[in-house]
């Protein structure tokens, strides 16, 4: 079983910061891509910022100089730093991960439970 646990999410006022984390736990043999993405209420889940095993990144135009996607493959934990917040990046923000099981050995996708992020202007 793999387990995908977030974390950072809250309230926080336009152009202050927050830090998400997503810890991937269980039977992992090894993850190639790790992202978030967000859904807003009454809107589709889009992809905010994507990083793979090697460290290549890509990101939504609307966060581009504003949100950092960083990974620690040692701990299989993604992190994704928000600076200068505004209130429609408000949504609730989803941990997703490209991973090879023990169980299976074949790649497959994972999701996070999900965490609020609320921007107040």
């Amino acid at each position: 079983q793999v387990q995908l646990v977030e974390s950072g999410g809250g309230l926080v006022q336009a152009g202050g910061s927050l830090r998400l984390s997503c810890a991937a736990s269980g039977r992992i043999d090894g993850i190639n891509a790790m992202g978030w993405y967000r859904q807003a209420p009454g809107k589709q889940r889009e992809l905010v910022a994507a990083i793979t095993s090697a460290g290549s990144t890509n990101y939504a135009d609307s966060v581009k100089g504003r949100f950092t996607i960083s990974r620690d493959n040692a701990k299989n934990t993604v992190y994704l730093q928000m600076n200068n917040l505004k209130p429609e990046d408000t949504a609730v923000y989803y941990c997703n991960a490209l991973l090879i099981t023990t169980k299976t050995w074949r790649q497959a996708e994972y999701w996070g439970q999900g965490t609020q992020v609320t921007v107040s202007s």
